[in-house]
């Protein structure tokens, strides 16, 4: 039974033909038969569940002191191979990690805490091997570099940085920086940390291979703190403030990671699938760890960075969760929910009093189904996230003078902001063989090297209208500027609307008031802020106010945004963004 076998690991058979011929012809071996779902499911399965502590990443100081006052300093971190122990019953596995150095590399990597307007220069070094640990697909764009190697590059996910500094996927690079994308320019990136305070991270975003790089584990947490803001609330903070990354993965039975090397459409694409769903799932690097806790209040930074698992997460017990943030911003004011919808690369900030809980044990549980939201309803394995082991507090425990406070910050609502200057038509394609598997994705009908159409202005604010003609829920993610959906309306006679779509690629021929005449979804109340991440429901046209400029005091960017090689926008399941899901995005003055 799941979670009961002790085992070390279950021992699947793979088949072995030896043929044996008379004279010098040699031994020869069959190749392995090949992985199916019920192995992975085995595996998983035999993993005993909340046996492995939760980790807390190290954390690296992103600012220096003199005289009492923060100021900006130089990192270097490294990309590296190594092993991570995922699981105590599971064989140790090979991954790519960030770190200062080999020996602290991790799975995630080291959360960075960088300070409010306190710049932060990193030079991010490629170590990795010549070779990829996992398949990876020629047939979509994909960065190749003559000579061997693994390219990567880096993107900081919500942070305002220059343009030369956004981890653009033509900007890889390979050990050594020996061979170089058509749009690298420097070794080490600048983050000026201007944006308000909030949580962001840190991911590969290599052209074509982020979710390969992202599943070997190439992604760390980055938090921006403003004391003047942060300190008045009074939340929780120091042992009791806990970063839960989440990402599913799927192991084989040695320990490596699994990771399909047949695609749905194996004749146009041998290698992409349009989701990666993993059967185990990990939080900081752990299979469904535990956490003990005493009763107060813990403030939790969550993030679901997997390549394509939407998690719906609440606690078994009925504890709320009191969201006070939503990506990389606070809210007006908390919200109080009893679960949390997170996209991939999707972040919630919450507080949860476990003084209030009613049991001492209390699981986080996973009602999404996937793919999201009329895919399969997830199992034993994938419908649990972790466990709280509620304990009371010890004598030398410091009183609880955390807060939920009643409210937050004034810039949160779109209000906030002058009106929007343009409005623009975004809209999601999937492109289906005759039996109905997906070959690639697309915006606006187009590609990430097709010239780009969307060439907002600096310092101003836009009405985007995003309209889904898939059957999927799309995280979309824009660099550089801050957004969030107003209005969710369902479209009417959706079949003559997309065909109509589909001939002339134009919403305003296609008539698309006269569709987007269904009921409206209400966007929930803990979402009603800045964020980097917006979910788009399928058959919707979703109304987003996208901001170009600094949220919190309406200002433009003290930096030069019109500068080379631009931004991007895309889908954030990182099998939708590599094929080919993503857009180019270059401000003017």
């Amino acid at each position: 039974m799941m979670g009961q076998n002790r085992a070390r690991i279950l021992v699947l058979v793979l088949a072995a033909v030896v043929v044996v011929a008379v004279g010098n012809v040699a031994a020869a071996q069959a190749p392995p038969a090949p992985v199916t779902a019920g192995d992975l499911k085995r595996v998983a399965g035999s993993l005993q569940m909340y046996v492995d502590a939760l980790p807390q990443m190290a954390k690296i100081q992103g600012y220096g002191f003199q005289r009492g006052q923060a100021v900006a300093i130089n990192l270097t971190i490294g990309m590296y191979q190594k092993t991570w122990k995922f699981h105590r019953d599971l064989p140790a596995t090979p991954v790519f990690v960030y770190g200062q150095c080999p020996d602290s590399a991790t799975f995630p990597g080291p959360t960075i805490v960088a300070r409010h307007d306190v710049p932060l220069f990193v030079k991010w070094e490629n170590h990795l091997p010549a070779a990829h640990i996992l398949p990876w697909d020629p047939t979509v764009p994909t960065a190749i570099p003559k000579n061997g190697g693994v390219p990567t590059v880096v993107h900081l996910h919500g942070s305002a940085h220059p343009p030369q500094s956004d981890g653009s996927a033509f900007a890889w690079f390979t050990v050594g920086y020996r061979e170089k994308g058509p749009a690298w320019t420097q070794t080490t990136y600048h983050y000026p940390n201007l944006q308000p305070p909030g949580n962001l991270w840190y991911h590969d975003h290599a052209l074509g291979l982020t979710r390969a790089n992202l599943l070997a584990g190439l992604l760390g947490a980055y938090v921006i703190e403003k004391p003047e803001v942060d300190t008045p609330m009074d939340l929780p903070c120091d042992d009791d403030d806990l970063h839960l990354i989440i990402a599913d993965r799927s192991f084989n039975v040695d320990g490596s990671l699994y990771m399909n090397s047949t695609g749905v459409a194996p004749n146009i694409h041998p290698q992409w699938q349009p989701e990666y769903f993993g059967e185990a799932i990990t939080v900081n690097g752990k299979a469904w760890p535990f956490l003990v806790v005493h009763r107060r209040r813990y403030r939790l930074r969550i993030l679901n960075a997997s390549n394509a698992r939407y998690f719906n997460v609440s606690l078994s017990n009925g504890l709320a969760f009191h969201v006070v943030g939503s990506d990389a911003s606070y809210l007006s004011a908390p919200v109080t929910v009893t679960n949390l919808l997170l996209s991939p690369a999707e972040i919630f900030d919450v507080v949860v009093d476990f003084s209030q809980s009613p049991t001492t044990e209390i699981e986080i549980l996973n009602s999404a189904p996937y793919p999201f939201p009329t895919g399969t309803a997830p199992g034993p394995l994938n419908g649990k996230v972790m466990k709280f082991v509620v304990q009371p507090n010890g004598p030398r425990d410091p009183p609880d003078n955390s807060t939920v406070p009643d409210h937050e910050v004034p810039y949160a609502s779109i209000t906030a902001l002058p009106p929007t200057t343009m409005t623009r038509y975004i809209v999601m394609y999937e492109y289906l063989t005759p039996s109905g598997q997906s070959t690639h994705l697309s915006i606006n009908g187009l590609r990430l090297e097709d010239p780009v159409t969307e060439t907002p202005k600096s310092g101003t604010t836009e009405l985007w209208q995003v309209i889904n003609l898939t059957g999927d829920n799309h995280p979309l993610h824009i660099h550089l500027g801050m957004f969030q959906a107003v209005k969710m309306q369902q479209l009417v006679d959706l079949q003559a609307f997309t065909d109509c779509m589909t001939a002339v690629n134009d919403a305003v021929k296609c008539n698309v008031g006269q569709h987007a005449v269904g009921p409206v979804v209400p966007v929930p109340e803990h979402e009603k802020t800045w964020k980097n991440v917006v979910k788009v429901p399928p058959g919707f046209v979703t109304s987003v106010v996208v901001a170009f400029k600094l949220v919190d005091t309406n200002q433009t960017y003290p930096f030069d945004t019109t500068a080379e090689p631009g931004y991007v926008y895309h889908c954030h399941i990182l099998d939708h963004e590599d094929n080919a899901m993503i857009r180019p995005l270059k401000l003017l003055p």
